[in-house]
């Protein structure tokens, strides 16, 4: 048997990356998972490569009523919902006295409205079903982790937007965590540091993606880059399955006495204010 044999989990953003190194690693633990990406090719390959059993959602999260069809979708297909990663998530880096009200906006969209979202729309198959097993003295625990960034939790220049959104869902964090705990429900959150994606990958005209017809630069300057060395007591960026093992702690039963917290994985890291 493996850890999490008969799971269902949901993990959004994840034909690459984090999320798909966390897929990959929810799955080889026995999980079935839910692939979700905007771009249906690359979430349909993704599933393909994954030895377990994978259900794939296209869409865009952050528009109304979508996470909603999502969870609807695993119901049907597998009838219930043990885990939630709110993994998607994107950049759109300027300083605040150039940042548009659309770019800030865009930000709060996918990083604290569609994991509010996402939790809206799990509640009553998290819920409902925990409120049958307490009546049975049972205890079954279920796991929600929302990931968040050191950028929300410490701030980071030319990422207002993006660390207003960071921040905000450490607070969603925290409050369902108070909410849900009753039904053995475990709402934690990661703080990711400097890991190797897309997202800090090299400032390249190559390395875009398109949102709503929109084509988005991804990545930060190479001199940012190069100062991993110094700022990272490890002395290097995380790779994507580091960071996916933080995350399937959190939805291992070795976390279940854990909820509310928010798990920094940086390498150490710690530069500028911490809270």
């Amino acid at each position: 048997m493996t850890v999490l044999d008969g799971k269902v989990a949901i993990v959004t953003g994840s034909a690459r990356g984090i999320g798909r190194a966390t897929a990959e690693l929810l799955s080889e633990q026995g999980a079935k998972v839910l692939i979700n990406d905007l771009d249906a090719d690359v979430a349909e390959q993704t599933a393909g490569q994954i030895a377990g059993e994978t259900l794939v959602f296209a869409g865009d999260l952050t528009n109304e009523g979508v996470p909603d069809q999502l969870v609807q979708k695993v119901i049907d297909e597998w009838g219930q919902v043990d885990i939630l990663v709110n993994n998607a998530g994107y950049t759109l880096d300027a300083p605040i006295h150039k940042l548009s009200d659309e770019w800030f906006q865009r930000m709060l969209e996918i990083h604290s409205i569609v994991p509010f979202r996402m939790c809206r729309a799990v509640a009553p198959h998290m819920r409902e079903p925990a409120k049958l097993e307490r009546e049975e003295g049972r205890e079954r625990f279920r796991k929600i982790v929302n990931v968040s960034s050191i950028s929300g939790t410490m701030g980071n220049p030319g990422q207002a937007n993006y660390a207003s959104g960071k921040a905000a869902v450490v607070g969603l964090t925290k409050t369902l965590a108070k909410e849900w705990g009753q039904f053995k429900i475990n709402v934690n959150a990661v703080a990711f540091g400097y890991i190797e994606t897309r997202l800090t990958a090299s400032k390249a005209d190559t390395n875009v993606m398109e949102i709503g017809g929109q084509k988005v630069q991804l990545g930060i300057p190479d001199q940012l880059r190069g100062m991993a060395s110094m700022l990272i007591p490890l002395g290097r960026p995380g790779t994507p399955q580091e960071a996916a093992g933080g995350v399937f702690f959190l939805c291992s039963p070795w976390s279940n006495y854990v909820s509310g917290q928010v798990l920094n994985i940086t390498g150490g890291q710690f530069t500028g204010m911490t809270s």
